[in-house]
């Protein structure tokens, strides 16, 4: 009776597209299969692993190759800050920075002078694209030199399946899965300013004489419920709603990453979700 039990959650599972991995021998709680039919995760992909032992707490639709919008901008930022450009140089947005492919909106101006340390903090935080593009314009050998950096710096890490066309993330030919999204991610803790500019909650340039507030595009990032130290959001129709971050939950330090989520709310959504199934599941004891 018990092997038939087993193969019978072995079955629903693989019918929900959702597998828990239970935590590992040495780890002081397990999570159970079972509680896998209450996450009703609304995100196509979810990924959490173990930032301390490698292990797969969770995995849903994992092997696919996604396009990754605006996360594409934590390789921008590696790349940049691996060359050791000056980050107080100025540098000026151009009409080359603005957004061709999708016409997309921003508050930094043609003509707008900021240095490469607040280009990048707008870029991370806020998800600016031209600042993001105007930090690759400003790189040796321009654009074309700065995504070849992108591309390399993804064969460096192992991100076998990742590749990138240009720096914002505004190309649906920018693709990766979501093991590599861990890796880029797990490159990412190891820049100070990458932690710190990614979980700061709002910050203020000058543009064009005008003071102007740019607030960061993960609203978790405030909560008193999470322990985040580093995040970063996407959104392109292709890509829909995606969200990676590192955060501490039941003691825990944890690598999430949600891809095509539909819904301006609905990643957030799936990150709480999770958040409270892997409290209560850390609060239990084994068994």
């Amino acid at each position: 009776m018990k092997i038939k039990g087993i193969a019978l959650c072995v079955v629903a599972c693989a019918l929900s597209g959702l597998w828990v991995v239970p935590a590992a021998a040495k780890q002081p709680h397990v999570h159970r299969v079972a509680e896998s039919s209450d996450l009703e995760l609304r995100s196509n992909v979810a990924l959490v692993v173990d930032q301390t032992s490698g292990e797969t707490v969770l995995a849903k639709n994992v092997d696919e190759q996604h396009p990754i919008a605006s996360i594409t901008k934590l390789m921008t930022a590696q790349v940049l800050l691996d060359a050791q450009l000056p980050m107080e140089q100025r540098v000026i947005i151009t009409e080359e920075d603005k957004d061709t492919e999708r016409n997309s909106r921003s508050r930094l101006r043609v003509g707008a002078e900021l240095s490469r340390r607040d280009l990048l903090q707008l870029a991370l935080m806020a998800s600016e694209n031209r600042a993001a593009h105007a930090l690759a314009r400003s790189y040796p050998g321009g654009v074309t030199a700065f995504v070849a950096a992108m591309n390399q710096k993804a064969r460096e890490l192992g991100m076998a399946n990742t590749r990138f066309v240009e720096p914002t993330g505004l190309s649906s030919n920018n693709v990766s899965t979501a093991f590599d999204l861990v890796k880029l991610v797990r490159a990412g803790e190891r820049y100070a300013l990458i932690r710190q500019f990614t979980t700061t909650s709002s910050h203020d340039v000058e543009v064009l004489g005008r003071n102007v507030r740019f607030n960061n595009t993960n609203r978790l990032v405030g909560s008193e419920k999470w322990d985040i130290s580093l995040s970063k959001t996407g959104f392109i129709r292709e890509a829909g709603r995606c969200l990676v971050m590192q955060a501490k939950i039941g003691g825990r330090a944890l690598t999430i990453v949600l891809l095509d989520s539909f819904g301006s709310l609905t990643r957030l959504g799936d990150a709480n979700r999770i958040r409270k199934w892997l409290a209560s599941s850390a609060a239990m004891p084994r068994t």
